[in-house]
């Protein structure tokens, strides 16, 4: 079997596994969402941080809860990692520098894992597990429960009641997260992925010396890792390391894992607005931009040149060789196009068309499908842009889902989609501008104007991934991606609620023979060129620069 041909056929494949999903996880996100009865043990947990579950919040202190909640998970996740030294399970490595623990603590809180650290390295099993691996599974909930909030003000009518966030995010970690992990990181250990708390010890001699390496807790944090679109590697390789991802089956597990739950809550916004077709609309938007880049990064690495790389089967360097060029491609797609960031190949060694690619999918906003929940918040925010531009074309007052799309809302929209190139446009220049951090570029040129236009990227759209041969453990790096991955987490969050609480605020607006059809195909292509072409115009120059300068040298 010829490697282009392994490639289609696992791309095939992943599309069967996430269809079947699709129906039944997506109806069952929407029955825990909506549902009015609290498990014994949720009840235990309310009761523990003080909550009540039954009381509806409006925006504004839906927005405050999500807020406190995640600045204390920074605060314990900085704490305990400048305590490592003192904790038991700390397999002897130090404390953290305080640069590096800030930049951990934010990353690992908005979901990002961005790792600038090695991470057998560094962390100790109480810092794996009871730091990194809490946060996965809560930072992946409160996705989910700001895109639940949007959706219920799609649903709602004449109030501006979005919910209650505490009861959302709980629902989220103990119904739909912990059970999932639980049963995929049995699944991981009997393919042979890791799990021990073992310590540091020899795995063999080496050209006259040893090689060392620490157990842990690797499954289940894989599990959540990919679960909930978080792809911080619990070593640095990621999952191109055999410990976490062995084979080529577990390989492609878990590129189906950080699809499955961005893709099936299409299905659930569809059941809780009461029309599934407006789902599969949004479905089909994502599916569509998802494997029109898989076709074309497929395309880039197997368009090879030359001789060796004819041998090879493909653009070879930065692969595994356990995986080939069609399963990394795939792989390297769904990492940045949701906001997962783990990588089983190194994205700098892409070609240079490739490697531009995994960063637009980045920059369109991570919503094909995108992370858990804020690939559906996201999508949703660009589907009232493009519901708004096709309001102008013709002449009328735009709506959609009969909620009018008025100066409140296209206002809300719009600073959701500014803030994120604003974030990466401008750190960027100020990194290629001072001295300093273009001392930390391994490359120069196109491909090293790439590395920091990556990080960049990754960190403001809260991705995670690093294009490689960036020495990004500096003061610099570690504090302005750090404020670049807080920014770009909370400040979109902050228009999504407020526009949650506009819409739900207003009276549904009848349909008539002029409202656009925005379940129909026609609506899904609108909305495919609305962000392509938006998000053309707003990056074009800087990949001009980057990767597109280098694809076209090579």
């Amino acid at each position: 079997m010829g490697p282009v041909l392994a490639g289609v056929l696992q791309l095939l494949a992943l599309i069967g596994a996430l269809a079947l999903a699709h129906i039944p996880l997506g109806d069952y996100m929407a029955r825990v969402y909506s549902s009015d009865r609290h498990w014994r043990v949720e009840k235990w947990i309310y009761k523990g941080i003080g909550a009540d579950p039954d009381t509806e919040m409006r925006w504004p202190a839906y927005l405050r809860g999500v807020l406190a909640f995640s600045a204390v998970g920074v605060l314990f996740l900085y704490l305990l990692q400048r305590l490592q030294g003192v904790l038991p399970g700390s397999l002897g490595f130090s404390s953290i520098d305080p640069d590096q623990a800030f930049n951990t603590a934010v990353s690992f809180v908005t979901n990002t894992n961005w790792q600038s650290y090695y991470g057998e390295q560094a962390m100790g099993h109480v810092v794996q597990t009871a730091g990194l691996a809490v946060q996965n599974f809560v930072s992946a909930a409160v996705g989910i429960a700001v895109a639940v909030a949007l959706v219920r003000g799609f649903a709602r009518s004449r109030t501006g009641e979005l919910g209650n966030f505490w009861s959302d995010l709980v629902r989220g970690v103990v119904r739909i997260l912990l059970p999932f992990s639980v049963v995929v990181a049995v699944a991981l250990v009997a393919c042979g992925v890791i799990q021990n708390f073992s310590g540091i010890h020899e795995v063999g001699q080496f050209m006259g010396g040893s090689q060392q390496w620490n157990g842990g807790a690797v499954a289940s944090q894989e599990a959540i890792k990919e679960i909930g679109t978080n792809g911080g590697g619990y070593f640095n390789a990621n999952s191109a390391h055999p410990f976490e991802n062995p084979t080529p089956f577990t390989n492609l597990l878990q590129i189906f894992l950080m699809l499955v739950i961005p893709f099936a809550l299409t299905r659930t916004f569809g059941v809780m607005v009461g029309s599934v077709r407006q789902g599969y609309a949004i479905l089909a938007t994502m599916a569509t931009i998802w494997v029109g880049f898989v076709a074309l990064t497929m395309w880039s690495e197997f368009a090879h040149h030359g001789p060796a790389l004819q041998i090879a089967g493909g653009a070879m360097e930065g692969k595994e060789t356990r995986f080939g060029v069609g399963a990394s491609s795939i792989f390297a797609v769904s990492t940045t196009l949701t906001s997962t960031g783990a990588v089983d190949s190194f994205h700098s060694s892409f070609t240079g068309l490739g490697g531009g690619i995994t960063m637009l999918g980045m920059m369109l906003g991570e919503i094909a499908p995108g992370g858990t929940g804020s690939g559906l918040y996201g999508m949703l925010i660009m589907a009232v842009i493009a519901v708004f531009i096709a309001g102008l074309m013709v002449g009328r007052t735009p709506e959609y889902l009969g909620k009018k799309i008025g100066t409140r809302e296209i206002k809300f929209a719009a600073c959701y989609i500014l803030i994120t190139p604003a974030l990466v446009l401008v750190f960027t220049a100020a990194a290629m501008a001072l001295p300093t951090p273009g001392n930390s570029m391994t490359n120069s040129g196109a491909h090293g104007f790439s590395e920091i236009l990556y990080a960049y990227t990754s960190a403001s759209n809260n991705n995670g991934s690093a294009f490689a041969g960036l020495n990004a453990d500096t003061q610099w790096f570690n504090t302005t991606l750090g404020l670049a991955m807080v920014l770009g987490r909370f400040l979109p969050m902050v228009f999504v609620l407020a526009l949650a609480g506009s819409l739900a605020e207003q009276q549904p607006v009848p349909v008539t023979a002029g409202t656009l059809r925005t379940e129909k195909p026609l609506f899904t292509g609108l909305l495919v060129g609305a962000i392509l072409i938006i998000t053309g115009l707003t990056y074009f120059p800087a990949l001009a620069l980057g990767p597109l300068a280098e694809g076209l040298a090579s």
